[in-house]
């Protein structure tokens, strides 16, 4: 599985430092495309506060329990350096030598994405694929393995379908 890893990983920032359009590409979804995400989220608020409140309150809590909790306590028992502390890579943005499995962003965005799919088929669709570009961008630089992203998005839609199937519990 590692070695798919790696070499999944070279054919990914293989192509970073090739073209400056690519690069601006990577970097903007690695870095910023995040913000663009948050925002869609925040509008479904000023669509329909009354209606999609609890999808946002929601979706944030998913997120933060995937990303604050899950991930962490991985993190603590499989500790993975990330492709720029080991290895001579392309690394198109600056980032700490913390732990890399699992990617915290991946957990983040998957786990709202899976939310917003629960009541939004379309829109979580749309959200699942920008949680992807703003992984494989996060690869594309240099800063994590595409396992790291498969166990982020993993911990992501299952903290989502968790904090879904806690709420229609109660």
């Amino acid at each position: 599985m590692i070695h798919i890893d790696i070499y999944v990983f070279q054919l990914i920032n293989g192509l970073a430092g090739k073209w400056i359009w690519l690069d601006t590409f990577g970097i903007f979804f690695a870095e910023y495309f995040e913000y663009i995400l948050v925002f869609c989220l925040l509008l479904f608020l000023l669509k329909n506060f009354k209606k999609y409140w609890q999808m946002i309150w929601q979706a944030i809590f998913a997120g933060i329990i995937s990303r604050v909790v899950f991930t962490e306590i991985i993190r603590l028992l499989l500790p993975r350096p990330r492709p720029f502390v080991e290895n001579q890579i392309s690394q198109l943005i600056n980032h700490a030598s913390t732990p890399a499995f699992p990617s915290g962003h991946a957990a983040f965005y998957f786990a709202i994405a899976t939310v917003i799919c629960f009541y939004n088929k379309k829109a979580g669709f749309l959200f699942f694929l920008a949680s992807f570009l703003i992984c494989l961008g996060r690869v594309f630089c240099g800063i994590h393995w595409p396992l790291d992203i498969l166990a982020g998005a993993i911990v992501g839609i299952f903290s989502g379908w968790l904090v879904i199937h806690f709420y229609r519990k109660r």
